[in-house]
């Protein structure tokens, strides 16, 4: 899969798992991996990394049950905006491609 359109899929994915709940990096990277597996767990954290530069998540720190503090990434209201946005162009994209006959 092309790289660009890798990176925006899986920063939706990522957002679209933060929507309801705050996550820790460990626990998103291995569901986005149950469904990608060729996903590096380093380009996982390279968008968690991205997505809290640019606004759409935020980090908060939790205590562990075992061990350090761990980082929780949550979603912030741009984020949500961002993600709605996101999956009306993907929306918009699989109609197109239906209606060009292929098969998904």
């Amino acid at each position: 899969m092309d790289t660009q359109m890798k990176k925006g899929i899986l920063e939706m994915c990522i957002l679209f798992k933060l929507k309801d709940e705050p996550l820790y990096g460990y626990e998103l990277m291995k569901s986005v991996r149950q469904v990608f597996p060729d996903v590096y767990e380093g380009s996982v954290y390279t968008i968690l990394r991205r997505l809290k530069a640019t606004g759409y998540t935020c980090i908060m720190q939790k205590e562990s049950p075992s061990g350090p503090m761990r980082k929780y990434y949550e979603i912030t209201n741009t984020g949500q905006d961002y993600l709605r946005q996101s999956i009306e162009e993907w929306q918009t994209v699989v109609y197109g491609v239906t209606q060009l006959g292929i098969k998904l």
